[in-house]
């Protein structure tokens, strides 16, 4: 008699029917699991993606590097020395440090941070003012709804062009009104909007009321000179940040006469490092997760094990009679398997279904929350295999139990038995 033999399909189901509600209760373990199971993992990566839409449009292999003040004395300078950034140290970080891909430096009207006013026809807003480079859309990238961004050209030409975000516009023009071609003033000089900008769902460093211009044009309309405030970098994908950031650093303190263990002179920010840690941080929870389901799980399984051990003391004058009309140990013992495999197989589609509706729900209730990373918490393909084959494989293990002590009685006894 096989696996597919019609017969012993009949009588594992006969069996696992006779008392529905026992068979009913002894699933609920595993719904539970499998349920706890696809939760767990399903809400990981649901917050992994979230992560990953929240980083989208942010180069991940980037650091940002700016100047302070030095906070100790060196080669007769003393501490406090305010330093800057100039055009030239792009050029040199650029030729003496291989690791780095891009660099885009920017300079910003006022301070880190301050605002300057825009005006137009009256109406002002007080936004962000930032000379750029085209390849900063590399490091943070806008979303353009109108127009265009900076380009190549405009930098060439040092023309009076502007790019502005969408809460700048509210402030300056009227609402549907066209703004391309139209100009706003900043400190008395007039600049034509050519687009505007709207942030990504990602990391964004100057927020929606900021007004692009090109380097070379805010070099020449608010006399900065060679002077930059702080430079973005792209290192290359195959190195490692943090080495190029420490050659950078090294590089320019030597330049500037910086003494070397001065940590203040010279400030960063390792964007890669946050990523690095969110990715730890989601991999942790990815194998807690499969380690509670798999022990939860375990715990269902042994349930159904026990279950059967029941059935199979109360089957005792049947499966006598089957020994004693020739059935084989072998038999005997396949068909308790079978029907520890049936229970769990049928608990876990059913924790299954059960999961997916919630994820689901989680999915239409937070997926589109910007106060929370949470973005399409499925299960891949990969995990719903590997989670079923496990719950078959301790079926299967689990049902050798009961199957065991099926096999051992004698068919006398059992056929003694009332």
């Amino acid at each position: 008699m096989g696996i597919f033999d019609r017969d012993l399909w009949s009588e594992v189901f006969s069996t696992l029917s006779k008392n529905l509600l026992r068979t009913f209760l002894t699933t609920l373990g595993v719904i539970f699991a499998i349920l706890i199971l696809i939760l767990l993992l399903g809400a990981t990566n649901g917050m992994s993606n979230g992560f990953n839409k929240i980083f989208a449009g942010t180069a991940t292999n980037s650091m940002f590097m700016w100047t302070q003040s030095t906070s100790m004395p060196y080669k007769g300078f003393e501490r406090g020395r305010e330093i800057d950034f100039t055009l030239e140290d792009v050029e040199l970080i650029k030729r003496q440090v291989s690791e780095v891909d891009i660099i885009s430096p920017r300079i910003q009207l006022g301070d880190f941070g301050e605002t300057s006013t825009v005006y137009r026809e009256g109406r002002s807003s007080g936004s962000g003012v930032y000379g750029d480079y085209p390849s900063i859309d590399l490091v943070s990238k806008k979303r353009i709804v109108e127009g265009r961004f900076i380009n190549q050209n405009d930098i060439e030409a040092a023309k009076k062009v502007c790019v502005i975000g969408v809460d700048a516009y509210k402030l300056l023009f009227d609402k549907g009104e066209n703004a391309i071609g139209k100009s706003i003033q900043i400190n008395g000089i007039y600049f034509s909007v050519v687009g505007i900008f709207k942030k990504n769902d990602n990391i964004n460093f100057e927020g929606e009321n900021a007004v692009f211009v090109p380097f070379t044009t805010f070099q020449k309309a608010f006399n900065s000179g060679n002077k930059i405030g702080w430079m973005a970098i792209l290192v290359d994908p195959d190195k490692q940040v943090a080495t190029a950031e420490k050659k950078i650093k090294t590089l320019l303190k030597q330049k500037y006469n910086i003494h070397p263990d001065d940590v203040r002179a010279i400030g960063s920010f390792d964007f890669s490092e946050i990523f690095k840690g969110i990715s730890a941080f989601t991999f942790v929870l990815q194998g807690f997760s499969f380690f509670v389901g798999i022990f939860t799980l375990l715990a269902g399984v042994i349930a159904v094990s026990n279950i059967l051990l029941i059935t199979v003391k109360e089957r005792t004058n049947e499966i006598g009679v089957r020994r004693a009309l020739g059935a084989t140990p072998k038999i005997i013992k396949r068909q308790i398997i079978l029907e520890s495999i049936v229970l769990t197989s049928f608990a876990g589609l059913v924790g299954f279904v059960i999961s997916v509706a919630v994820l689901h729900f989680l999915d239409y209730k937070f997926g589109g929350s910007d106060e929370f990373p949470f973005v399409n918490p499925t299960v891949s393909i990969p995990q719903i295999l590997f989670s079923f084959i496990l719950m078959i494989g301790l079926s299967m293990l689990i049902g050798l139990i009961p199957a065991n002590r099926a096999v051992k009685i004698k068919p006398i006894e059992a056929l003694r038995e009332e």
